[in-house]
């Protein structure tokens, strides 16, 4: 079956509070959406997220992308030969990650919906459930502590707090936040480059001394700085996770190779879609390292291709998706949150659709 047409559009979606990390500050996100339509009608559905802070995509950026490099190369072209599609896009330009991961998602939404499979059993998996965890944007010791007791509440075990915009009181950040929510809950850390290694090493040396019981930390060091992750690797006891540091199989050979890091995050808006991901994932599986799956701020459509691929593939095993939860009008259902657990749909697909009462 050949892909017919495939159009782009962008919507603004107003969170439901600002999310804050060391590297920005967002009130707002904006959703570029891709649709692919095929020869018999079918519908795939594909999302992207600018992040000019870590893939260095704009809205504008991806829709030109989109329009005038990927889209040429796919017209006419055979939707279930999805892997040298995927190859297509890849070698359609270099870089624009986030471009090519909304065009592929809409593929093999496209795909497993012509095989009348959820995504996740067309990825060879089957279970449609996760256990999600929720972040806490990086803010005075006791708002951070105030905003982990509520996630507490809303029946949250696992929490990511962000760290790196303040070093020297990053630690009481943590401790601030341990006390109020006692000894049974989760915690993990990201910096998202917000230390040097010595700060890094300094900061997660007091965190062990004084008990703390933090679950890993995530990308302490600039994205460049594989030296600096080996360091502080080597120097402490708690798992050390590469984030920005991580976009390709190529990123991901360099951190297996080297030892530089305990886990892998990732995020389709890195990877530039699904089977790149699914090589990372594979990748790391077989050097024995374990990989959470993440996204950027964005909607529940690539949240829920994440979704399906975490559920598929055995190597996943730590899950960060809880972007949506952060939407004030999210546009889209598909996918469900209760309490910490993350319900993807057994519909053909992604399982996604616009929910008819949406406006902007």
């Amino acid at each position: 079956m050949k892909i017919e047409s495939l159009q782009v559009s962008v919507e603004t979606l107003p969170l439901v509070k600002p999310f804050k990390t060391a590297l920005r500050t967002a009130m707002e996100i904006e959703n570029i959406m891709v649709s692919v339509k095929l020869e018999d009608g079918t519908e795939g559905l594909g999302a992207a997220a600018p992040t000019v802070a870590i893939t260095g995509d704009s809205t504008k950026g991806i829709m030109t992308v989109i329009e005038e490099v990927i889209t040429p190369h796919l017209i006419g072209r055979n939707i279930e030969n999805i892997n040298a599609l995927s190859q297509l896009i890849q070698r359609s330009c270099v870089a624009n990650t986030s471009a090519k991961a909304a065009v592929e998602i809409a593929l093999y939404d496209a795909v497993s919906k012509r095989w009348q499979l959820p995504l996740y059993q067309y990825l060879g998996g089957k279970s449609n459930v996760l256990k999600n965890d929720m972040t806490i944007s990086v803010d005075e010791p006791e708002e951070m502590a105030k905003a982990a007791l509520s996630l507490i509440e809303s029946g949250f075990s696992t929490m990511k707090i962000k760290l790196g915009k303040d070093w020297k009181n990053d630690v009481e950040r943590v401790a601030c936040i341990r006390a109020a929510v006692g000894e049974q809950v989760m915690i993990r850390i990201d910096a998202n480059q917000g230390w040097t290694t010595k700060q890094a090493i300094s900061i997660i040396h007091e965190i062990e001394e004084r008990k703390l019981n933090v679950d890993l930390v995530e990308q302490p060091v600039q994205a460049h700085d594989i030296e600096g992750l080996k360091e502080i690797k080597r120097s402490v006891q708690v798992p050390i996770m590469a984030d920005e540091s991580l976009f390709s199989p190529r990123d991901a050979m360099r951190l297996l190779n080297e030892h530089a890091v305990d886990f892998l995050n990732i995020k389709l808006m890195k990877t530039g879609g699904i089977r790149r991901a699914l090589q990372i994932a594979d990748m790391a599986e077989a050097a024995g390292v374990e990989c959470m799956i993440g996204s950027m701020m964005e909607s529940s459509v690539s949240v829920a291709a994440a979704a399906h691929l975490a559920t598929a593939h055995p190597n996943i095993t730590k899950i960060d998706l809880d972007a949506p939860l952060w939407i004030k009008n999210e546009p889209f259902e598909g996918i469900q949150f209760m309490k910490d657990q993350l319900l993807i749909s057994d519909k053909p697909g992604l399982g996604v659709k616009r929910k008819s009462s949406f406006t902007q």
